[in-house]
C-alpha cells in the first residue's frame, strides 16, 4: 500500500469546494439554518484516530506487533491503515465542501443577515474536515513498518 498523496487530497477538496459553492448557489434558500454543532461531528472520530495513533506508535517502537497475548495483531495495523486512507479522504471531501459552502457565505457580504449566522458553523466544519485529514494523515504514518538496517556482511 502507498501513503497517500497530498496532492489527491486538494484535488478532492477543490472539486468539493466548486460543488458545494455551485449547489450552494442554487439552492441556500432551502437549506436550514447552520450551526456550530453542524460542522463538529468530525472531531470526535479525529481525536479517536489521534489517539490510536499514538498507541500504534508506542507499540511499534517497542516492537509490540505481533500475534502472541499483548501484542497489536498485524492485521489491526493494517486496518487502521485503512482508517486511516479512508478517514483522509473523507476529511478532505467534507473539508472541501464547507470551504465552497464558506466561500459562498463570504461573498454575500452583509447582504444575507442568515449568511452571517452560518458562517460560525462552516467555520467550525472546515476545521473539523482538516483536523480529520490530519488525524489520519499522522495515524497513516504511525501504522508504517520500521525500517530494518541492512544485513551486516557475511564475514568468512
Amino acid at each position: 500500500m502507498k501513503p497517500t498523496r497530498i496532492l489527491d487530497l486538494c484535488a478532492n477538496v477543490l472539486l468539493a469546494a466548486v460543488v458545494a459553492w455551485v449547489a450552494t448557489n442554487l439552492a441556500y434558500s432551502s437549506f436550514p439554518p447552520i450551526s456550530v454543532f453542524s460542522g463538529a461531528s468530525l472531531f470526535p472520530v479525529a481525536a479517536l484516530e489521534a489517539v490510536l495513533a499514538f498507541v500504534i506508535r508506542q507499540r511499534v517502537e517497542n516492537q509490540g506487533i505481533g500475534d502472541t497475548s499483548g501484542q497489536l495483531h498485524p492485521i489491526t495495523a493494517a486496518r487502521a491503515v485503512a482508517l486511516a486512507k479512508a478517514s483522509a479522504q473523507v476529511g478532505s471531501l467534507v473539508g472541501g465542501i464547507w470551504l465552497g459552502f464558506l466561500i459562498w457565505l463570504q461573498t454575500q457580504g452583509s447582504g444575507l443577515r442568515a449568511a452571517s449566522s452560518d458562517t460560525p458553523g462552516a467555520v467550525v466544519g472546515l476545521v473539523a474536515g482538516v483536523a480529520l485529514v490530519a488525524a489520519a494523515l499522522w495515524l497513516e504514518y504511525c501504522c508504517r513498518a520500521p525500517i530494518d538496517p541492512p544485513d551486516e556482511a557475511a564475514t568468512s
